[in-house]
């Protein structure tokens, strides 16, 4: 007889939220701005900026599946390239790329589409890459203590190519390592070696 896999349901607690307050305050800020709200174009804009922040920064729920390890696979397990999708903390403006993640397992596995909802629940929030990369990690440690979990997140930020130092193209990588995928010089250099850009 095949187990049940166990399916917790992982939920955000979101703080007040405010629609009504907040499109009025974004109208004020781009009046304060100088731009034409009472055109035709721009006069819906304070409550479309809302509706997009909401979209982004609103993460949806979902059931962590996983399974017991049967058959005592004990290799690593790797998904490549999710998109992510997130925003800056310190200017509130998008940054995106792909992310890598993987673990080693030891008594129970995850269902393979349980990656990219684990990498986007965590991404739907105003942070920093280097939390991010964490978060994911911690997340993945806490719900399977597997032998070791690796995390690695490549992506671009507009506040650095749109405004500051107008670097288009950078991209910015965090990597968050623990277990064997830290501590074993086989085990850390065979995740980073997969996970390497020029990989192909």
């Amino acid at each position: 007889m095949t187990a049940t896999p166990l399916r917790p349901r992982i939920t955000h607690a979101a703080g007040d939220i405010d629609p009504g307050v907040a499109e009025e305050a974004c109208a004020r800020l781009l009046a304060a701005l100088g731009l034409p709200l009472e055109s035709e174009a721009m006069a819906e804009t304070p409550r479309r900026m809302v509706d997009a922040y909401l979209e982004m920064l609103r993460p949806r729920d979902f059931d962590l599946t996983t399974f017991a390890n049967t058959q005592g696979y004990d290799e690593l397990v790797l998904v490549q390239d999710i998109p992510v999708q997130s925003l800056c903390e310190h200017h509130m403006l998008p940054f995106w790329g792909v992310a890598h993640v993987g673990y080693l397992p030891d008594e129970r596995i995850l269902g393979l589409s349980k990656f990219a909802r684990l990498v986007e629940f965590h991404a739907r929030r105003a942070q920093t890459q280097e939390r991010l990369t964490q978060e994911v990690a911690d997340h993945l440690h806490r719900a399977l203590s597997p032998k070791g979990v690796g995390v690695v997140i490549e992506a671009e930020h507009t506040c650095m190519s749109l405004r500051g130092a107008r670097v288009s193209g950078a991209r910015t990588v965090t990597s968050a390592l623990s277990g064997r995928l830290r501590d074993d010089p086989s085990g850390r250099a065979e995740f980073l070696t997969l996970t390497r850009k020029d990989r192909r």
